[in-house]
């Protein structure tokens, strides 16, 4: 059975909504993988304690003496050997479980996953890929956070290792790969832009040349690279969407009483809109590029958004997603070295 750790102890509201959200998918189970709660046990079995009919659930525990504060720097948390990230990692690393989730720090997980797990062959700088909603479906933007200065051949990997985790997930044979520039033409873009665009068009990708901004939520492209510091500024605008779609409903159907009517029988609607501009319905973030899988729920993270994330690096694991990164990075390294 497939094994996940979960960092019991990470997370703005951890470890209530952390535990709450693994008994949730634990009761999704249904034989396909275990839950492991990573964190110090004492409190982790109270939180445990406080919900009904959990003894045959696939959930353990794991005791992690430490834990990582949300603001603390990544070379800080690595001198914790026994924080619930670290022993997670660990675990990852000695095949004891299959995946690790955690909302806790981005910065301290990433660190983490990087000197225990190590990279895979043939990638330089791992990535972090955020789905975000689209007219179509889904859409994967990388790096979202974890390189703010990267290289084209950084580039090319990150549509790589999104190309690879898009086709596996949505069963789409030939995901299409944009380049985010400030214009469709080739032509447009800083340096890293222009060389980018030069490689991705020489690659077996399905590359459909440049993307604008807003172009990435009318589902152009199956999947959108860019470096780390313009990603993580997308992500964060887009993620304010949700709030700024409830806010104005809310003010709106206040202000107007026919408004209240409607809004009253557009409720199913109402909801199937929010579900798509929430980021907690699409669980974390995976990092890709490590050798294992990585999920990076955000910071807030639900117990909700914890579900979905634990069921998200089922999902990864199940695809052996980072098997076929390894080797379709390692024959483009062997191509480009040929060339």
């Amino acid at each position: 059975m497939i094994k996940i750790a979960v960092d019991a102890m990470g997370g703005d509201h951890a470890p209530h909504d952390v535990v709450r959200g693994a008994i949730e998918a634990a009761r999704q189970s249904k034989g396909r993988f275990e839950i492991v709660l990573v964190g110090d046990e004492p409190t982790v079995q109270s939180e445990i304690s406080h919900h009904f009919h959990v003894d045959d659930l696939p959930l353990s525990i794991i005791a992690a003496k430490e834990s990582v504060d949300m603001d603390e720097l990544p070379s800080v948390s690595l001198k914790k050997k026994d924080s619930s990230i670290a022993v997670m990692m660990n675990m990852h690393r000695d095949h004891k479980v299959d995946a690790v989730v955690s909302a806790g720090n981005t910065g301290a997980v990433m660190a983490s996953a990087l000197f225990t797990l190590k990279r895979i062959e043939g990638v330089r700088r791992p990535a972090i890929g955020s789905f975000l909603p689209t007219e179509e479906g889904q859409v994967l933007l990388l790096d979202v956070g974890s390189n703010l200065d990267s290289r084209p051949q950084d580039l090319l990997e990150f549509g790589t290792m999104g190309s690879i985790c898009f086709r596996l997930l949505y069963n789409n044979k030939s995901p299409r790969v944009g380049l985010l520039s400030v214009g469709q033409e080739a032509v447009k873009g800083n340096e890293l832009t222009l060389r980018t665009h030069a490689l991705l068009e020489k690659s077996k990708l399905n590359f459909i040349g440049n993307v604008e901004g807003g172009d990435i939520l009318h589902g152009v492209a199956d999947v959108v690279v860019c470096d780390g510091f313009i990603g993580n500024v997308v992500l964060k605008f887009a993620e304010s969407l949700h709030g700024l779609f409830k806010s104005n409903l809310r003010r709106l159907v206040r202000k107007y009483f026919f408004s209240q009517i409607g809004a009253f029988l557009m409720q199913p609607t109402f909801e199937g809109i929010r579900k798509v501009f929430d980021y907690q319905e699409y669980g974390g973030a995976p990092l890709l590029g490590v050798q294992g899988v990585v999920i990076i729920g955000h910071g807030k993270s639900s117990p909700r958004a914890i579900k979905n994330a634990i069921l998200a690096a089922h999902k990864m694991v199940d695809a052996r997603i980072n098997k076929h990164i390894q080797d379709e990075l390692v024959a483009l390294r062997m191509m480009t070295r040929a060339v």
